[in-house]
């Protein structure tokens, strides 16, 4: 098949993210691998979704080093959707907040434009364009999630944060990686009104129940096709510990990785969130899970894959390649017949 994985931009990307491991998956099974940056996608006159696209041939790559190398090195090409079998969007919409506005929405209206020809796009590009904040966190059963109010209104804030027992997490409605997140509590109550007004300059601020384990860390978890992803018996998962007097868990925020104990608990909490995916066409995603509640549900790029293939010695990606070859043959069974968001949860 022919493979195009859409990122923020091909030098920004790094050997151990997730994008490159998944391409590199790909390549590996005898695929035709396409890495297009965000600024590379174009519309053509006749109707059809367009990019300069990176793609390397005829090369035994052992170590994602030399095969990002040889991508960023490589002649530009043009490739276009009447080329392609699948799109895979993994880019941060996140990482373009402020700096490249322009970019965060533009792979969705492509790629909805690369779906008239046929091509299988995941995750669904309609669901990610309404994903593109933490909002879409909120259409999740309120089971999962911890207590939470969205605003911008400072009053409201405080009310809640007297409501919490003056415990609670402040973070930016858009926004990934623990950027802009916050612990207040009695202690550094009187830097309240200082952070909500730093964190409101770039919209809405995220007032959320503090969770006392929490402490403890974070696990990550991936689900492919509605359910955790595992390869030979292990879930893909890992646990991320915090650094002392840290409330981020993120690993580039110094969260310590380990195996993860992927408890009934939660599979069961995957259970829940599994309809909602299933209905978005959500094909890849990551969870964030803190005691019996979810974090956080990353429909992006979530990261990670490539640590855990290595922690578990596990091939995940070559899983995650397989499920995609299915979706392809089924496409090509059922031509239109089956819309994009069915297919990308098959």
């Amino acid at each position: 098949m022919k493979i195009a994985f859409i990122i923020n931009s091909i030098e920004t990307e790094r050997e151990t993210y997730t994008t490159i491991y998944l391409a590199l998956s790909a390549y590996k099974r005898g695929h035709e691998v396409y890495l297009i940056s965000v600024g590379d996608l174009g519309y053509t006159s006749d109707g059809h979704m367009v990019a300069r696209a990176k793609t390397v041939k005829e090369h035994n790559y052992k170590s994602s080093t030399t095969f990002l190398k040889d991508l960023r090195q490589a002649e530009d090409v043009n490739v276009s959707s009447v080329d392609l079998d699948v799109i895979f969007l993994r880019n941060n919409p996140a990482d373009d907040l402020n700096e490249r506005n322009w970019a965060q929405n533009a792979p969705y209206i492509f790629a909805q434009i690369a779906l008239k020809d046929n091509v299988i796009v995941l995750n669904h590009p309609g669901s990610l364009s309404d994903a593109i904040n933490k909002m879409y966190f909120q259409h999740f059963p309120e089971i999962l999630r911890p207590k939470t109010i969205i605003t911008r209104n400072p009053k409201e804030i405080h009310e809640f944060f007297g409501e919490q027992k003056e415990k609670m997490i402040l973070k930016p409605l858009q926004g990934s990686g623990g950027t802009n997140v916050f612990m207040v509590d009695r202690k550094s109550k009187n830097n309240l009104n200082q952070i909500i007004e730093a964190i409101s300059r770039d919209g809405y601020v995220i007032a959320q129940e503090y969770l006392p384990k929490a402490k403890e860390g974070d696990t990550r978890l991936f689900l492919m096709n509605g359910e955790p992803l595992h390869c030979n018996g292990k879930y893909a998962g890992l646990r991320r510990v915090n650094q002392p007097d840290e409330v981020r868990s993120n690993i580039h925020a110094g969260g310590q990785p380990q195996k993860a104990d992927v408890t009934e608990e939660m599979l069961q909490l995957m259970q829940i969130l599994r309809p909602k995916l299933i209905q978005d066409g959500m094909f890849l995603v990551g969870v964030d899970i803190v005691g019996d509640k979810l974090m956080e549900v990353n429909v992006f790029s979530p990261g990670g894959l490539s640590l855990m293939s290595q922690m578990y010695d596990a091939d995940y990606g070559a899983e995650v390649i397989k499920a995609i070859e299915k979706k392809v043959y089924y496409k090509q069974t059922y031509d239109r017949e089956v819309d994009n968001v069915t297919i990308a949860t098959l």
